[in-house]
């Protein structure tokens, strides 16, 4: 596929290119520069939760579960990803005069590099399936290492010390 120019020099950004881009790259910020430009502060502030959160999976590795660091860095790297799935799925069901105004806006409301085809839909879809499992994922591991933290504080205070036994 060959890539239109406009007058303005400006490439012209494809629907179903972004759709993936940000399921794949979205946690390193590459859509956000593909379709932004390289001066996109957001793009460059994504790749930070992300390293913290494979951070996070790294120390779980080497450390065991039981390290409270990794149950706060983990999630993170799971919301960013469900995050840009999320993206990928508002991208994808934009329509085509949308897209071309938002992205293209030198362009008609016509123009092919709007229009929704099927590996855009295949693209929403599986955003949809994989950003959901991983979003569950992490609001079910952040609340079970929470509640797991707060019942062994409660066996702490609870345990009666043995001086102060009848």
């Amino acid at each position: 596929m060959g890539r239109t120019v406009l007058l303005n020099n400006a490439p012209m950004k494809n629907k179903t290119f972004a759709v993936w881009l940000s399921f794949f790259g979205g946690p390193l910020g590459l859509h956000r520069f593909y379709l932004k430009g390289f001066t996109d502060p957001l793009g460059w502030l994504l790749p930070i939760p992300t390293a913290l959160g494979w951070y996070g999976v790294q120390r779980a590795l080497a450390l065991g579960q039981d390290d409270p660091l990794s149950w706060v860095l983990i999630p993170m790297l799971g919301f960013t990803i469900a995050g840009c799935a999320l993206t990928a799925i508002v991208y994808g069901l934009m329509t085509a005069p949308q897209w071309n105004a938002k992205f293209n806006p030198n362009a008609d409301d016509s123009n092919p590099y709007g229009q929704t085809h099927w590996l855009t839909i295949f693209g929403v879809a599986t955003a949809l399936l994989i950003g959901t499992t991983v979003l569950m994922a992490s609001i079910v591991f952040s609340f079970q290492r929470y509640f797991e933290n707060q019942i062994e504080q409660a066996r702490a205070i609870s345990q009666v010390p043995e001086k102060a036994k009848p």
